[in-house]
């Protein structure tokens, strides 16, 4: 005869937390930041080709910390989500409020019923504009949503990298300004940060539709007065 070993609710989703917080803490923090013309996402990231930070629509970025490739399957789902609401309604019609709701509902699904929660905290960004404006929003694993008025820090040590970085910019800034801090709050007082470990993506206006862009190490370099 089986035995059957009763765990208490409370006690399931405290393991359950501390399971997803531990490994989320493993991985690399990312900063993302409103600058005086829109968002910028700061990653460590030594990789070249697993990016951390993405496009997933005209004007939502995407940056996920965590568990590589738990948070780059929502990342997918993100991108074919927005195509399917761009088609079916307006590309005007997908903002970042309803792709955070979609992505709280998903982890917060498999964070009470999966047979494991997502090690993952994802954040979306969107550039605003005549419609609506610029926003953060950062999804944590078991789907809470937190409207991120003008910062936000996911992954790693996010609480020490929150509080060096806004004690260093403590309003919007330019991009060179919050860049250099961002990458300061990311390595600490003790340490370097390669401009090549570095991943930077941008949401601007360029008088096209699309306003994402991937800096490239020079770039990044210049901006930060290395170059």
């Amino acid at each position: 005869m089986s035995n059957y070993f009763y765990v208490s609710p409370e006690q399931l989703i405290k393991d359950r937390a501390e399971f997803a917080q531990k490994g989320i803490a493993r991985g690399r923090s990312i900063v993302a930041s409103l600058y005086d013309r829109g968002v910028v996402m700061v990653a460590e990231n030594p990789s070249a080709s697993l990016n951390k930070v993405s496009e997933i629509y005209d004007r939502i970025a995407f940056a996920g910390a965590g568990k590589y490739n738990e948070y780059d399957r929502l990342r997918e789902a993100g991108v074919r989500w927005a195509d399917s609401m761009g088609f079916t309604y307006a590309r005007e019609d997908v903002d970042a409020r309803a792709l955070a709701n979609y992505y709280a509902q998903h982890l917060g699904d498999l964070f009470t019923e999966g047979q494991k929660p997502l090690e993952v905290e994802v954040l979306v960004a969107q550039l605003g504009g005549d419609l609506r404006p610029t926003k953060l929003f950062r999804i944590l694993y078991e789907g809470t949503i937190a409207d991120e008025p003008r910062f936000s820090v996911i992954g790693g040590d996010a609480e020490t990298i929150r509080e060096r970085f806004a004690q260093a910019v403590p309003e919007v800034a330019d991009l060179a300004t919050t860049l250099r801090q961002a990458v300061a709050a990311l390595a600490g007082p003790d340490r370097t940060i390669p401009i090549s470990d570095l991943e930077v993506g941008v949401l601007e206006d360029r008088g096209a539709r699309r306003t994402f862009a991937r800096l490239e190490p020079d770039r990044i370099a210049e901006l930060l007065g290395e170059g």
